[in-house]
């Protein structure tokens, strides 16, 4: 199934998965119960499956390793970023996944909310990043022109259009800086 979403997105539907698999589509309701099941178990393996860096260094390092990584998630399996919540499902993967990536704001001084906070504010950063990339799919420029030319300027202006990896770069160290301010009070 996960295969299939790969290559299709999240417009897929079970037939699809049973034709990948040679079965018949009410085969597949031996182990789901629907399509959102299923979706809600592909997620969780994914991010159970995902590669991670091992968390070295201070917290800016280990953050930039937790975009890093969720940006390698992303880059694999783009529909991972049109799912509503990174905790909207609640399995083993996703469990690991939060553990493992608050130990990089674990130093943090800040309360666990804002721990929790700051970590979330990263992942959807990255998230943020890969959906913006489809703008140009959409007919921006035709259905929002003022949006599209000034949009077009700053990214020329700040080498985004072209240069996503420096965009990228860019908004981490805008969030990294503004966590850094919050360290020091």
């Amino acid at each position: 199934a996960i295969a299939v979403a790969d290559r299709a997105g999240l417009s897929f539907t079970l037939r699809d998965i049973a034709a990948a698999l040679d079965a018949p589509v009410m085969s597949l309701y031996s182990y789901v119960d629907s399509r959102e099941q299923l979706l809600e178990l592909m997620v969780d393996q994914c991010r159970l499956d995902m590669a991670h860096t091992d968390q070295d260094g201070g917290w800016t390092e280990r953050l930039t390793a937790v975009a890093a990584d969720n940006a390698r998630l992303f880059d694999g399996h783009p529909w991972l970023a049109d799912i509503e919540s990174e905790r909207a499902i609640l399995g083993p993967g996703t469990l690991a996944k939060y553990e493992r990536e608050l130990g990089a704001v674990q130093s943090l001084p800040l309360s666990d909310v804002a721990r929790d906070a700051a970590l979330t504010l990263v992942v959807d950063f990255v998230r943020w990043e890969r959906e913006g990339a489809r703008l140009a799919e959409l007919g921006v420029a035709e259905r929002f022109p003022l949006a599209s030319r000034i949009g077009t300027a700053a990214g020329q202006a700040q080498n985004a259009a072209t240069d996503a990896d420096a965009a990228h770069e860019f908004g981490l160290k805008i969030i990294l800086a503004g966590l850094a301010s919050l360290e020091k009070r």
